[in-house]
């Protein structure tokens, strides 16, 4: 937790996806202090599916105050952290679902994010992924 900076959720289908994307986001976030970013995929048996329960401590982990980001693969994912966030107890105060693409969004959003942005400023770098081309 760091107190001050917009933590950072990647909730995929797969573990092993939101963990590279959070890797792979955290590794191109300069060399500076890094924001708090955290994995949710996966079931808890180690399949693929969304577990709320992990969704839940993985924002709780990275709530330093200043808000927190969830970016989503999928959609059940994407229903769970909805559902979620209409229960004022499961998500800490200022969680919000960020409409933008997982990889590019996740990268925009930490470095964003890293660079002691608001959850506002995090939160439009990450949907304006959605702009970046590629030809």
């Amino acid at each position: 937790m760091t107190d001050g900076v917009v933590g950072i959720v990647l909730v995929s289908h797969s573990a092993a996806v939101a963990e590279a994307v959070a890797q792979l986001a955290t590794g191109l976030s300069g060399g500076g202090p890094v924001a708090p970013v955290a994995p949710a995929g996966g079931t808890p048996d180690g399949g693929l599916g969304t577990d709320a329960t992990a969704i839940t401590r993985a924002a709780r982990s990275v709530d330093g105050g200043a808000g927190v980001a969830i970016l989503a693969d999928l959609g059940s994912a994407v229903l769970t952290v909805k559902a979620l966030l209409t229960d004022e107890d499961e998500l800490p105060s200022g969680t919000r679902l960020v409409d933008a693409p997982f990889v590019e969004g996740a990268v925009a959003a930490v470095v964003t994010a890293s660079a002691g942005a608001a959850l506002a400023e995090v939160t439009a770098a990450a949907e304006e992924a959605y702009t970046y081309r590629k030809l």
